[in-house]
């Protein structure tokens, strides 16, 4: 296996890098997939033969084009060779409803949909005529090796059309993009209404990788991404960062806890990167000790606050621990920690403002606020989003005249600099006129040795107004009345949720994270 360890120059476009790697260390592995292995040299024919089959069919500069796709090598070819050509990409998740799926084809109104036919048991062939039939999507071309599916294009078709396209033609389309060009639209999770576009450039996507990894340096870069091809976290903060370092990207198409462990040590990979519910599942396996995970360098986690008791048992894995705090509209980047053995740094704080990024903390009369006071985050860089896809007006919300990106979250900066993530801006809540962040609670209740995980949202109150609702995972037995003790020795009255609902589990989106839109569903439930 050669390795490279690189620093790589600021490229104009983030689909130039395959190449870059492959005239250097072609045999370097990119890509792994269960026995199967890419190298730069592969991925970067894989991704220019594909890019003349899209040519050849007539995708240029700003046309859409649609993947549906596991976590697999062929999406993240997709992406790079649409991105080469100038077109906008955007990945589907195969979990979709059909709903969900038309909704999202109609919105971008992709030209061209690169397909899986059948994925487990689920067959796409009548989704796929619906697609069709809803959005007048020109073009369906299903992935090498999949069912056929009448009407769909099979992929050595596409593939040998591609033939037509010259060495000129492929060099004139590429020429003509990069920079702050759009070639990624990220859809939002949309737990308030319907999912809005993220459209992102090619240079905020290089910038924010090369910076990412000069903070949290690994070398060489290996690392597990089971992660859904149509989130940020897939594409964004383990795919891209790994290919601008050289590395190789271990695919997972589905998540499971001992399997990813097993990879992991089979594949000797150096960074260990997830969320916190995926951390969680992997540590309460009864042999998780057995797992040699002597290679890893840096263990990371994003999306969410880790419990510190889950914190100190990475620790005792590796002693070189980091966080962040990003958003999809922000190419992820805002705020980020750099490797520590510290608990209360990685428990309390996610780290200082990201390289190039610039953090205000505003209060609700548009001010500053002061250190140590809450404030909404404002985010302004280089890398934040060109505007959301066909959302004027959502963009003119989102967005300030002069760049500044509101995130609706809210943090308190601490007087070393760094910054502690206080709760959602909407998920804030007024009980008895007194501001309650669920956040804060969480933190809290996720402090006690019987808690495994938490999630607290609101319900209307016909006296406070609103209050907090609990949803707990339990570690060992615990009754409400421990957990409400222990929270009033603890927190103003105020805060103290007033119903603490067990659960096996916590609903998770795609992503991992806890779907709070679910929770505050059942919560107004319990109310009434």
């Amino acid at each position: 296996m050669t390795v490279v360890q690189a620093n790589p120059p600021r490229l104009d476009r983030i689909s130039d890098y395959p190449a870059w790697f492959a005239a250097r260390t072609p045999d370097a592995e990119a890509m792994v997939l269960d026995d199967r292995r890419w190298t730069y040299a592969a991925m970067r024919d894989a991704i220019d033969q594909l890019a003349r089959a899209l040519v050849a069919s007539g995708i240029g500069k700003g046309d859409r084009v649609a993947t549906l796709q596991t976590p697999h090598p062929d999406y993240l070819i997709a992406f790079l060779a649409t991105a080469s050509i100038g077109a906008i990409w955007i990945g589907l998740n195969p979990r979709y409803t059909l709903d969900e799926l038309v909704y999202v084809i109609g919105d971008a109104a992709p030209r061209v949909l690169l397909t899986r036919t059948r994925i487990g048991e689920r067959a796409y062939d009548a989704e796929l005529a619906a697609f069709r039939a809803a959005t007048g999507i020109e073009r369906i071309v299903a992935f090498d090796g999949e069912p056929s599916v009448a009407e769909v294009t099979r992929w050595r078709d596409f593939i040998a059309a591609g033939g037509a396209t010259s060495d000129a033609m492929l060099a004139a389309a590429r020429g003509a993009c990069g920079g702050r060009d759009p070639c990624l639209i990220v859809y939002t999770s949309g737990s308030t209404g319907r999912p809005k576009g993220a459209l992102l450039h090619h240079d905020g996507l290089v910038g924010f990788c090369l910076e990412q990894n000069r903070l949290w340096p690994v070398a060489p870069l290996r690392a597990v991404n089971y992660f859904p091809i149509n989130h940020v976290g897939c594409v964004v903060d383990v795919s891209l960062p790994v290919l601008l370092a050289g590395g190789t990207i271990l695919f997972m198409e589905q998540f499971d806890p001992r399997r990813c462990l097993a990879l992991m040590e089979a594949a000797r990979a150096t960074l260990w990167g997830s969320v916190p519910s995926c951390f969680q599942m992997q540590l309460a396996l009864p042999d998780f000790d057995r797992f040699d995970l002597s290679s890893l360098q840096l263990i990371l986690w994003e999306g969410a606050a880790m419990p510190r008791e889950m914190i100190e048992r990475l620790l005792r894995v590796h002693p070189r621990l980091a966080t962040n705090y990003g958003m999809t509209e922000t190419t992820s980047g805002i705020m980020a920690l750099e490797p520590s053995d510290d608990p209360e740094l990685l428990a309390e704080t996610v780290g200082r403002a990201f390289p190039g990024v610039e953090v205000r903390l505003v209060g609700s009369d548009g001010q500053d606020v002061a250190i140590g006071a809450t404030g909404e985050v404002w985010a302004r860089s280089a890398y934040t989003m060109l505007g959301y896809w066909n959302r004027p007006d959502a963009t003119a919300e989102a967005l300030t005249p002069d760049g500044w990106f509101r995130t609706g979250d809210l943090a308190v900066m601490r007087p070393d600099g760094r910054y502690r993530i206080a709760g959602r801006l909407k998920e804030m809540f007024k009980s008895g006129g007194y501001n309650v962040y669920p956040r804060e609670i969480e933190a809290v209740i996720e402090a006690h040795p019987a808690v495994a995980d938490v999630a607290v949202v609101s319900a209307e109150d016909p006296v406070w107004q609103e209050v907090g609702i609990a949803f707990v995972t339990a570690a060992q037995p615990i009754a409400a009345a421990e957990l409400e003790a222990w929270c009033r020795a603890r927190l103003a009255n105020y805060k103290i949720p007033k119903r603490f609902v067990f659960e096996p589990v916590l609903p998770l989106l795609p992503i991992g994270k806890v779907d709070k839109a679910q929770l505050k569903r059942r919560a107004a439930l319990l109310a009434t």
